[in-house]
């Protein structure tokens, strides 16, 4: 069961890191594909994907451009533009000199950009973490203080509950020896105990 968690863990870290290079190899294959069966010199698909890929391009600066611009629209249209451009010349390119070498500039550029996400990922789960930490620590501390703090009120309570338990049994003691007299007490100067202490004694 535990080699089975590692496995999915593995899964789920690596699949991250192969995204970029799965996404433009994608695109490329297609592209031969799409050069197989008839893109091959084909003004008119080359026109069409240069217009597609100016499109997006125009769009992600649009995007990017003011205050109310939005970085995750502007970098999937930018992603969009390049993916076009190399689709349209992978497609219509007869060797694959050019497509493969748009293809390891395209699979850099896109490790660059993915590089700069995960940074700012790990820069954002670390100071999640030192935070988390943080707080579990001030808790644990405040923890601790209470539970001393409990403690000590125990201890309190069960000194005042052995103190009155002694104090009860001296009392009883007393009452028993024989010849006790509290007039004889009370004459010699000594404090008299009250009626219900006396009581209790007899």
């Amino acid at each position: 069961m535990n080699e089975q968690i590692i496995a999915r863990h593995w899964l789920a870290a690596a699949a991250p890191k192969a995204a970029p290079v799965l996404a433009t190899s994608t695109v490329l294959i297609l592209a031969r594909i799409w050069n197989a069966n008839g893109a091959e010199h084909s003004t008119g698909n080359a026109v069409l994907m240069t217009a597609l890929s100016l499109a997006a391009g125009a769009a992600g600066v649009f995007a990017s451009i003011g205050y109310a611009g939005d970085k995750v629209i502007a970098g999937t249209a930018f992603a969009a533009s390049g993916a076009l451009a190399l689709t349209g010349v992978a497609g219509y390119s007869d060797g694959l000199s050019l497509p493969l070498l748009l293809w390891v500039l395209a699979t850099v550029a896109a490790y660059g950009l993915a590089a700069r996400h995960w940074r700012t990922d790990r820069l954002t789960t670390i100071a999640h973490e030192r935070h988390t930490s943080g707080r579990r620590e001030e808790h644990a501390h405040i923890e601790r203080v209470e539970a001393l703090k409990a403690g000590a009120q125990i201890e309190s309570a069960r000194a005042g509950a052995a103190y009155a338990e002694q104090l009860a049994t001296a009392l009883i003691t007393r009452a028993a020896l024989p010849g006790f007299d509290p007039q004889a007490l009370a004459t010699a100067g000594l404090p008299q105990l009250s009626a219900a202490d006396t009581d209790m004694e007899h």
